[in-house]
């Protein structure tokens, strides 16, 4: 929305605040903290003092300069919304907590950033008013938009995590109500969702099928993604709420195993989940309850012997190994190909499937990636694909 970055730094009582601010026309918040260089992404005071401070002196310009009708005041969702934002904090005695250790709990940390956030930002906006206007008309139109979205998140949250009274009709739920020993699996079609409910283990695995692709959050404001039924239907099904009200405790399943075809298509579905999970349920991913099914991509027969291969790889060391008389190969263009027992026993039993757990070891890159491939702009996902071309050896088209 701008073109140069918003930046200042401050020093008070022996502590360096530096802030540096961008936002773009996107509807996704990449805030990073750091103190000392440590990437705190569990955030802490230095984080919390920000975003209050961002808050206050926008709705005090606001209010300054009547950019808005009525009381109505924005929230901190709707000030940071497409922003992407760097804190940097050096102090001399940090105070690290959370689980990891990457959570600053200096409570006097808290004051220091808010007032000197406070003092630069408003000097910026005073400064360059028409950067001000743009960036705070894009916050009234969020706020707009929030309210909007308001009485379908409501639809969306659960009394009990447990009460499946609420729950789509399309989901085959199991019978264990523990969500430690329960497990999720998002299926791809009507076709292959079937088989998923015949061959599963009703005990502990639930199945949701999706009918055809899920939107693209990536280019889409919370108010629209919640007019999405397939969305609307896996957050039902999750119980854990949506974006600023997700609470992962409340999770009704701690493994949500999205098992999609082995080609472009399943492909695509896949990235469109796991661009829902990274941009509005991103505790999902860190608590690592998120997994991608792998199932096989040929059966391999020879007389009364049967293999399973998950790759061509695996196809041409068995084909070596068996010999080439008398086999049988069958390429498996969708799951729905498979029976209910074929599905069970090579992609849905814990004793001899493979899940790959998906994990976020740079959430920065990831960030990144995401935009690249899901947003808006073409050229970066074009010069994307160009510079990596050459490294692709399977491609199906």
């Amino acid at each position: 929305l701008h073109k140069d970055v918003i930046y200042f730094d401050r020093e008070k009582e022996g502590t360096i605040v530096e802030i540096a601010m961008q936002y773009t026309d996107s509807y996704n918040e990449s805030v990073y903290s750091f103190a000392n260089n440590i990437n705190t992404h569990e955030g802490g005071t230095h984080l919390v003092g920000f975003k209050a401070a961002l808050t206050r002196v926008a709705n005090d310009y606001i209010k300054k300069n009547n950019l808005a009708k009525g009381d109505d005041k924005l929230s901190g969702e709707d000030i940071r919304e497409g922003l992407t934002a760097i804190i940097n904090v050096k102090l001399t005695e940090p105070q690290f907590e959370g689980q990891t250790k990457t959570k600053l709990g200096n409570s006097d940390v808290k004051g220091i950033v808010e007032s000197m956030v406070s003092e630069g930002l408003a000097e910026f906006m005073e400064e360059n008013p028409k950067i001000a206007n743009v960036i705070l008309q894009k916050a009234l139109d969020a706020q707009r938009a929030r309210e909007a979205a308001k009485k379908a998140r409501e639809l969306t949250r659960r009394k009990n995590a447990l009460d499946i009274s609420t729950l789509p009709g399309k989901l085959a739920d199991c019978s264990e109500k523990d969500p430690s020993q329960c497990e999720l699996y998002l299926v791809e079609g009507d076709s292959a969702g079937g088989s998923a409910k015949q061959g599963r283990d009703r005990r502990f695995q639930a199945i949701l099928p999706f009918r055809g692709k899920i939107l693209n959050v990536e280019k889409s404001r919370l108010s629209r993604i919640l007019k999405n039924n397939e969305v609307l239907s896996l957050i039902t099904v999750m119980g854990t709420g949506i974006g600023d009200d997700y609470d992962v405790s409340r999770a009704r399943y701690h493994r949500v195993i999205i098992m999609t075809d082995a080609d472009v298509d399943g492909a695509h579905i896949r990235t469109l989940i796991l661009t829902l999970f990274f941009r509005y349920m991103r505790p999902l991913i860190d608590a690592g309850y998120v997994y991608i099914a792998q199932p096989p991509l040929y059966r391999i027969k020879k007389g009364q012997s049967e293999h399973y291969v998950y790759s061509d790889r695996e196809l041409n060391a068995k084909i070596q190994e068996v010999g080439e008389k008398g086999l049988y190969i069958q390429r498996y263009k969708g799951l729905g190909e498979m029976n209910p027992g074929q599905l069970w026993e090579t992609t849905m039993n814990p004793e001899t499937r493979t899940i790959l757990q998906v994990t976020l070891e740079d959430a920065v890159a990831a960030d990144e990636m995401f935009s690249i491939l899901m947003g808006d702009e073409v050229e970066p996902r074009k010069n994307f694909i160009m510079r990596n071309a050459k490294q692709v050896t399977n491609l199906d088209i």
